[in-house]
């Protein structure tokens, strides 16, 4: 039989359905009697409400806030010191903060209808100046976006170690870098069904959610009701990216809805929704100054950074993650004595920000490997020696870092060394020298960066947030027939974890992986779980999934060594058996045993039978740490701007690999989507608060066409603490490519003296930096 556990190439088994246009999504849904939901969204970024007027005809179609009677705003709140909570109400009440905020729904038995109702509600908005920008937001003499606040910060954090040791450094380069706000594009936008069923009084949502669990314990709270009365379904959904790891307010509007109208509700998101209400994303700011001794080596890094986080608080996560990350995780996988990060989360009149792929990973990896770059350019060395010189060493693990980062296994400076070897570093130089018979400008960047995954209770009891994860629970049931069931909270929506989980039960009882279906997704019939993200999937999920099937493969052998009449500890479960010194019985034959023949059980037998709910949490349970340095060669046309990226390289670590191939695939995603942030998306806003961009014509994706092919080389050190030593890398292909091309642009521009720390980095900017850099002379 062909391999199927832990590290083989298995092809996705959820494909087959996808691929046949049999995939079920919350749009394929039909209802008897269900209408559909269009809100009416405001039109400016900051307004007081004065009325909203439904017409007269269409009154009975038309809901506003103060219809919502009993419904609770929405809240994400923390216990950090200083956190200033806000209220979203589902539909806006007093005030809107953010063009596209909800200001009524109208339902109609079509989605064409319903939007011509709400085209007809007349709205009576006070308006008033728009916080756009969120430098200008700290400024206390800024207008208000919740004036029981006194300014617009939800926190301000500083970490400080030793900074004073670094100042006197021979080398001091600082730099303003930016990242622009950006909306994630899954392929399916958000979409929710919801009824109200009268017989067991209970409120079931379909939604296109990563976090069912969470959701309904959200929905329940605002809608007072309790959760045993909400069921969440997630169906197929295409795509997550942290878009879809909230609480909505829409989700919320159609669970009130459906309780009142006695037929199913749906609304379904439109990509121009999508694009205004929700550019959600990446908006950083840093202030960020390098230390270094002559000969490179860093010797401290101070920073001031600031994130955008909109109008509101999101529901789990809060605004606060964003920014109070960036204080702890902007170190990376360095090695250096000296350390000061102040942050800022502010509140503007935009959309509420959410945790994006990567995190802020993205925006400090950026930020710290542009720096280190100018840090290499001063001492005049090649950025990889910088970087060689104070990554943390195989021999110093575990490693905890100067931010209290328990790094428990790797090899960094491997990965750096790879990178260099396999982008063929003297080969470009040469090849620079040469200069190129188009007169296109080459250049070659790296990064390098970590990625903390499947953070446990340890780390997130102290933020105080509405959802702390525990022990990841995974119920592994045998069938009468011989087939498995694997019931766990987590869900795939991109993922492949219908493949990958089974793969980890076929490692442990040797079940034929087509035998064996994974549910996930409906809260009536899987374990409670924080859902999906943080990368936690392969460590959390994956590790239940193995200690489930290992309490299963016990009372397997206990069953099977009685009908085998040998002693239980001489018998061992592999390849679907149980297997004795003088033969052995299949899985098949005693699950049947125990459903079927139940008179030949032995006396002692586990009451729990074939089924088996175990809760797994690594320990220690700070997380994982993943890793990869990326490199890449790009060609800079400095007559109109353009790149066109020519070679690049993953050299990435991720522990024991379930499933390489769907490892591969999310590299390969993560990439693409951090190409985009590095050269083409971008949601910019006027100064009234109006984003600009509300087609894909206007906001750029990267396509097949600006997707390099790639060279991945993947490393396996084992996770010394986590089950087959996995660890969690669904974010990191997203993390270091922004940086990795600034720095490939920026070592291309060096001749002409430009240098860019913004991403995008489009032809305009490209264009702009050459011209600044020929008129200051540089």
């Amino acid at each position: 039989m062909k391999e199927q556990g832990v590290g083989a190439r298995l092809l996705r088994k959820e494909d087959d359905r996808f691929m046949r246009g049999r995939g079920q999504y919350v749009a394929d849904l039909r209802f008897a009697g269900m209408k559909d939901v269009a809100f009416v969204r405001s039109p400016v970024a900051h307004a007081r409400i004065r009325s909203v007027q439904p017409p007269e005809t269409h009154r009975h179609a038309v809901f506003t806030a103060a219809d919502l009677s009993g419904v609770k705003a929405i809240r994400a709140v923390t216990t950090i010191k200083g956190f200033k909570p806000s209220e979203q109400p589902p539909l806006a009440t007093d005030k809107v903060r953010y063009v596209g905020e909800l200001l009524a729904m109208c339902v109609a038995p079509t989605r064409a209808e319903a939007e011509d109702i709400a085209a007809a509600v007349v709205l009576d908005l006070d308006e008033l100046p728009a916080v756009h920008d969120m430098l200008a937001a700290r400024d206390q003499q800024s207008v208000l976006l919740h004036e029981q606040w006194g300014d617009n910060i939800f926190l301000e954090s500083l970490v400080e170690i030793d900074i004073e040791k670094a100042l006197d450094a021979p080398i001091k380069v600082t730099r303003e870098v930016r990242t622009s706000r950006q909306c994630m594009a899954p392929i399916e936008g958000r979409a929710v069904v919801a009824m109200w069923d009268t017989r067991l009084e209970q409120l079931t949502v379909y939604s296109a959610c990563q976090m069912p669990h969470i959701v309904r314990t959200g929905l329940a709270e605002c809608l007072g009701l309790d959760e045993g009365q909400v069921r969440v379904v997630s169906p197929d959904v295409g795509g997550g990216f942290g878009y879809k790891g909230i609480l909505l307010a829409e989700e919320v509007c159609l669970g009130w809805l459906a309780m009142q109208c006695g037929h199913p509700v749906r609304w379904i998101e439109d990509r121009r929704e999508h694009l205004t209400a929700n550019a959600n994303c990446r908006e950083h700011y840093y202030r960020i100054t390098g230390y270094a001794d002559r000969d490179g080596t860093l010797r401290g890094i101070d920073c001031e950074a600031t994130v955008d986080s909109g109008a509101y608080s999101a529901y789990p996560f809060s605004a606060c993650l964003e920014a109070a990350q960036v204080a702890s995780i902007l170190p990376g996988p360095y090695d250096f004595p000296a350390y000061r990060c102040r942050t800022f989360s502010v509140a503007t009149d935009k959309c509420p920000i959410l945790p994006y792929r990567g995190v802020a990973r993205t925006g400090v990896c950026f930020a710290l490997e542009l720096v280190l770059d100018a840090i290499a350019r001063e001492a005049g060395i090649e950025p990889y020696a910088v970087r060689e010189k104070i990554l943390v060493k195989r021999a110093q693990m575990p490693f905890t870092n100067i931010t209290r980062k328990y790094f428990d296994s790797g090899d960094y400076p491997e990965s750096l060394r790879r990178a260099v070897a396999a982008i063929d570093l003297e080969a470009v130089r040469a090849r620079q020298r040469r200069g190129e018979p188009d007169g296109r400008l080459i250049g070659v960047g790296l990064a390098t960066y970590c990625e903390q995954a499947a953070h446990g209770t340890s780390v997130y009891h102290g933020w105080g947030i509405p959802m702390v994860p525990g022990f990841e629970q995974a119920t592994a049931r045998l069938t009468p027939d011989g087939g498995l069931e694997l019931r766990v909270g987590v869900h795939s929506h991109g993922q492949g974890l219908e493949t990958s989980l089974a793969q980890v039960a076929h490692e442990v009882l040797g079940v034929d992986v087509e035998k064996i279906k994974v549910v996930h997704g409906d809260t009536a019939l899987t374990p409670y779980s924080t859902g999906t993200w943080g990368s936690r999937c392969a460590v959390m999920a994956g590790g239940a999934v193995s200690v489930a099937c290992k309490e299963l493969a016990k009372r397997a052998a206990k069953v099977g060594a009685q009908l085998l009449q040998t002693d239980a500890d001489k018998v061992s479960v592999r390849g679907g058996e149980v297997i004795g010194p003088r033969g052995s019985i299949t899985l098949k034959e005693i699950a049947a045993t125990w459903y079927l023949k139940p008179q030949n059980l032995p006396p002692d037998v586990d009451m729990g039978g074939m089924e088996a709910t175990i809760g797994y949490r690594p320990k220690p349970d700070t997380g994982t740490f993943s890793y990869a340095t990326h490199a890449a060669v790009v060609a800079v046309d400095a007559e109109i701007g353009g790149v066109e990226i020519l070679d690049y390289v993953v050299v990435e670590d991720g522990g024991k690999l379930i499933n390489p191939m769907i490892v591969d695939g999310q590299i390969l995603g993560g990439l693409a989507q951090g190409i985009g942030t590095a050269l083409y998306e971008e949601m910019p806003f006027d100064s009234a608060g109006q984003p600009l961009a509300s087609t894909f014509a206007d906001y750029l994706l990267p396509g097949p066409t600006e997707v390099p092919s790639v060279k991945i080389d993947h490393m396996e050190t084992l996770a010394p603490h986590t089950e087959f030593g996995v660890k969690g890398l669904g974010e990191g292909g997203a993390i270091p490519p922004p940086a990795t091309i600034a720095n490939a642009i920026n070592d291309a521009l060096r001749p002409l003296g430009a240098e860019l720390t913004i991403s995008p980095i489009t032809p305009r900017r490209i264009l702009e930096a050459i011209e600044h850099a020929g008129r200051s002379g540089t």
